[in-house]
């Protein structure tokens, strides 16, 4: 498999450079949900382009990571589901949704991956965990109050990119997360009690609802999932491992 990219998903992959071929991962894209700009945009959607080109002319197949997070299916009625129209509720999650599109557009035989949070060492500072603990050493942490978000190791991730690689699923969209909605303000009190901090917590009202991720089609097509460990209790493991990693 070749890697375009070089960031925090893209290193997590290279284990798997030498297996999978026919596969080209594009894991340099967007990664800022809320900090993004139509420019950023814009790379992302010219490399998209150039990256499927390149695969349609070669008989090789994308692999393109798109988001299962609130931006993407923040106003689903009940689990979010690959195989139902979504509205996305961000800019973020509708540039991801259009990108999904172009690349079913271009011709190249891809596999669509749509990621929950991502949880691993050395995160990008901007991401969601990174972004806590930077709050939690600085006395305040800002919680939107009744978010909640589906949490995945980022070792688990790439083992679940390599087993459906294997399964080879073509022209194909796929949630890849835990299926379990973790609270926001239970994420912080795990991160309090790991690294020994305590901060005062505000609360802001946006009007953040619930979602759930469907694993249900990720299930059939790696029955493997089943013995990894997802589950109810699934999150306080990976947070705790998360904990360990942190220098504060």
């Amino acid at each position: 498999m070749d890697i375009v990219g070089n960031g925090f998903l893209a290193r997590n992959l290279r284990p798997l450079a030498g297996r999978h071929p026919d596969t080209v991962a594009l894991a340099a894209g967007v990664s800022w949900a809320s900090g993004t700009s139509d420019a950023d945009f814009a790379r992302e959607a010219a490399l998209l382009d150039e990256v499927a080109a390149r695969c349609a002319a070669e008989g090789r197949r994308v692999l393109f990571f798109s988001t299962a997070a609130t931006g993407m299916y923040g106003l689903a009625e009940g689990p979010g589901r690959e195989d139902v129209p979504v509205t996305p509720c961000t800019p973020y999650g509708e540039h991801k949704l259009a990108l999904e599109e172009r690349l079913r557009g271009t011709g190249a035989d891809h596999l669509i991956l749509r990621l929950a949070h991502l949880v691993g060492p050395d995160q990008p500072e901007h991401q969601l965990l990174p972004t806590l603990v930077r709050q939690l050493s600085e006395g305040v942490v800002r919680v939107h109050r009744g978010a909640a978000r589906d949490l995945i190791d980022v070792g688990d991730v790439v083992t679940v990119v390599d087993r459906l690689l294997a399964a080879d699923p073509r022209a194909e969209t796929v949630n890849v997360a835990s299926g379990f909605a973790v609270p926001v303000e239970g994420i912080v009190d795990l991160l309090e009690k790991g690294l020994g901090l305590q901060a005062r917590r505000e609360y802001l009202d946006t009007g953040a609802r619930q979602h759930v991720i469907s694993t249900e089609k990720l299930r059939a097509l790696v029955p493997q999932v089943a013995e990894m460990g997802f589950g109810d209790g699934y999150h306080q493991r990976i947070l705790a491992d998360f904990t360990a990693s942190v220098y504060v």
